[in-house]
C-alpha cells in the first residue's frame, strides 16, 4: 500500500532551508549567547518586545540591554534617524562643555560688557579712567634724551603703536625715531629759503605735524604757509597743500581716517581729504592767530585762538562753531582728553580743564608752573604745551621753569591735582603722551616754538622719553606679575 501523500513528498529544499533557518533562529533567539552577541536583529528586537512587561519588579537582561544609549545602536536606523541621534550628541557634547567653562564664560562675558561700555563711554566723551593714582615719577637716570636736531625742538607725533617718534625743528628738518632704540630711522633735512621749488623738504620753520591713526599718513606744516603730506614708513613726499595765507600753526587728522584739519595764523581752520589730495572747506571765525588745533573720532575740532582768548569747538559737518572763554592771555595750546573734554595752556600761566558743553573752564589752576623775576615784578611762566593721556584722569603740561608737570584730573574734570613734576631744561614746546601709556615725550629747545622773545643757553635741543611707571595695587598683585 502506498504512502499518504503528505508523507510521501518530499520537502523542496528551499522550503527545507526556511524551516531549518526558522529552527536555528529560534534556539539563537532563546539562548543567552546570543543575546551577547547580536542584539541587534531586527527578529531578536521583535521577541524583546514581547518579553517586556510593565509589572515586572525586576528587569531582564534583554530589557536592560535596550536601555543602553542609542549611540550603541545602528542597526535598521534611517537616514533621518542618524541625523537626529548625532545632532542629540552633539547637543549634548556642546552641554557638557558648556558646564565645564561656564566659570570662563561668566568672565568673558563680563569682559566684553565692559569693553562695550567703555566704548559706548569713549563715543558719549564720558569715560574717565581713573589711573593716575598709580603713576610713579620716573627716576632721573630712566628718562632718556635723543639729540639730532640742531635748533629747537617745536612739534612731536608718537605712531600709534608706540614704535615710532616724529620731530620737526626750526632747523626745517624731520626726524623719525626708533623709540625701542633711540636711533634715527629716517631724516629729512630742511632747505635754504628760496630753494622752496628744488628742495624736499621744509624750508622754513616747522610748527606743527599730525600722524593718521592707522600710521599711513604724516602731515608737516611750517612759517612759510605750506603744508607737506609725507609716506609716514618711507618718509617719502606726496602731496603739497597751499591755501593758508599765514604760518600753518596746527595739524589733526580726524581719527580712523584720512579726513585732515590744518589751522593757520590767517585765523581760519581748513579740511582737506588727503587721500584724494584734494581741499575741501575752510571755516572761520577766530579774531587773531590760531596757535593749537586738536580732533579725535567725531567730525569736529577744537581749536586755541592765541590773543583772541578764546577756545572754539567747530562743528564741520553743520559748519558751525561754539565759542568759550576763560584765559586772562593768549591761548597757546590745546588737546582733546575724550570726545567732550579738553585741558588748554595759556602765557598767563594757567591751565585749564573744559566740557564742550560749558562755555567756561570746569576748573583751573592758576601760575601752574609758578613765577619769573623779582618780587613785585613776576611773571608767571608761560604754558607752551599740555598733553592728555586720553580717555584718562591724566594730563601733563609744560613750560620754560625747566620742569614737566603732570596733574591728576577730579572726577568729572572737575578739579586739577599735582602728582609730581620731571626735571627737563628748556622750553617744553610739545608734549604727547604714548597711546599705551607707558611713557610721555617732550620735545625741548632753548626757545619758544612761536618766537624768539628770549633764549635759554644752558637748554638742550632734544627729546626727552619720560617712562611712566605704575604702582602695583597689593602684594599679592605683585607676586603674580613679578
Amino acid at each position: 500500500m502506498s504512502a499518504p501523500f503528505f508523507i510521501k513528498k518530499k520537502e523542496t529544499p528551499k522550503f527545507a532551508n526556511k524551516v531549518k533557518n526558522a529552527a536555528v533562529l529560534k534556539r539563537k533567539i532563546d539562548g543567552d549567547s546570543f543575546i551577547k552577541s547580536k542584539l541587534r536583529a531586527k527578529k531578536a528586537n521583535s521577541r524583546r518586545n514581547e518579553e517586556i512587561s510593565s509589572d515586572s519588579e525586576t528587569e531582564s537582561p534583554v530589557v536592560s540591554r535596550k536601555r543602553q544609549p542609542k549611540e550603541h545602536i545602528d542597526y535598521d536606523e534611517t537616514p533621518q534617524e542618524k541625523k537626529l541621534r548625532l545632532a542629540k550628541l552633539y547637543l549634548d557634547q556642546l552641554r557638557e562643555e558648556e558646564d565645564d567653562k561656564a566659570e570662563d564664560n561668566s568672565f568673558e562675558t563680563d569682559l566684553i560688557a565692559g569693553r562695550l561700555q567703555e566704548e559706548v563711554l569713549e563715543q558719549k566723551g564720558k569715560l574717565q579712567r581713573l589711573i593716575a593714582k598709580d603713576i610713579m615719577p620716573p627716576e632721573a637716570s630712566e628718562i632718556r634724551v635723543l639729540r639730532g636736531h640742531k635748533l629747537p625742538i617745536t612739534c612731536l607725533v608718537i605712531s600709534s603703536d608706540d614704535k615710532c617718534i616724529y620731530s620737526g625743528a626750526k632747523d626745517c628738518s624731520i626726524i623719525k625715531w626708533d623709540v625701542a632704540s633711540g636711533k634715527k630711522l629716517h631724516t629729512i633735512h630742511g632747505g635754504r629759503k628760496g630753494t622752496e621749488d628744488r628742495h624736499v623738504g621744509h624750508t622754513a620753520h616747522i610748527l606743527c605735524m599730525a600722524i593718521s591713526s592707522d600710521g599711513k599718513y604724516l602731515a608737516t606744516g611750517d612759517v612759510n604757509k605750506l603744508i607737506m603730506i609725507w609716506e609716514a614708513e618711507t618718509c617719502k613726499r606726496l602731496y603739497k597743500f597751499t591755501g593758508h595765507k599765514g604760518p600753518i600753526s596746527g595739524l589733526s587728522f580726524r581719527r580712523g581716517t584720512h579726513e585732515l584739519y590744518s589751522a593757520s595764523h590767517d585765523r581760519s581752520v581748513k579740511v582737506w581729504n588727503v587721500d584724494e589730495n584734494a581741499y575741501v572747506e575752510t571755516l572761520f571765525g577766530h579774531q587773531d592767530a590760531i596757535t593749537g588745533l586738536d580732533s579725535l573720532s567725531r567730525e569736529l575740532c577744537v581749536t586755541a585762538g592765541g590773543r583772541d582768548r578764546s577756545v572754539r569747538v567747530w562743528k564741520i559737518a553743520e559748519e558751525s562753531q561754539l565759542v568759550f572763554h576763560g584765559h586772562d592771555g593768549s591761548i597757546d595750546c590745546i588737546q582733546l582728553i575724550n570726545e567732550e573734554h579738553m585741558v588748554t595752556g595759556a602765557d598767563d600761566g594757567s591751565v585749564s580743564l573744559w566740557s564742550v558743553n560749558k562755555k567756561r573752564p570746569l576748573s583751573t589752576v592758576k601760575k601752574a608752573h609758578g613765577c619769573r623775576g623779582d618780587a613785585g615784578l613776576e611773571q608767571p611762566h608761560w604754558i607752551a604745551s599740555v598733553a592728555a593721556l586720553q580717555n584718562s584722569d591724566t594730563v601733563a603740561s609744560g613750560s620754560h621753569d625747566s620742569q614737566v608737570k603732570l596733574w591728576k584730573c577730579g572726577q568729572n574734570y572737575r578739579g586739577l591735582e599735582p602728582l609730581f613734576t620731571v626735571p627737563v631744561t628748556g622750553f617744553v614746546n610739545s608734549l604727547k603722551f604714548s597711546s599705551s601709556g607707558q611713557f610721555l615725550v617732550a620735545g625741548v629747545g632753548q626757545e619758544h616754538r612761536l618766537g624768539r622773545w628770549w633764549r635759554l643757553k644752558e637748554a638742550k635741543n632734544a627729546i626727552y622719553i619720560i617712562p611712566l611707571k605704575r604702582k602695583l595695587p597689593n602684594p599679592e598683585e605683585a607676586r603674580i606679575h613679578g
